[in-house]
């Protein structure tokens, strides 16, 4: 399938709906992962482990979100809106 985050795709036509789908996913790192996350964030710079679950996270939610729209009978196109928060 296809995912775009424009509302439309050149020469190509909508011709029906699906609606809205969702993919979360909600992950914890290992409390050893968290300890020396704090460590780095004394000194500064970037926290690898904290990247590193982002992109596994966003992916995962996105896997999600493809299966809801095969569910839903989508089977060409997906717009995708990602976002992302601290819970």
């Amino acid at each position: 399938m296809n995912v775009f985050t424009s509302e439309a795709i050149a020469g190509k036509k909508v011709i029906k709906t699906f609606g809205l789908v969702r993919g979360n996913t909600i992950r914890a790192r290992h409390i050893g992962h968290d300890i020396v996350a704090g460590l780095k964030n004394l000194v500064g710079g970037e926290i690898s482990e904290y990247t590193k679950l982002m992109a596994q996270s966003r992916e995962q939610a996105l896997d999600r979100m493809i299966d809801e729209a095969d569910r839903l009978g989508c089977k060409r196109r997906l717009k995708s809106a990602p976002g992302g928060g601290a819970v």
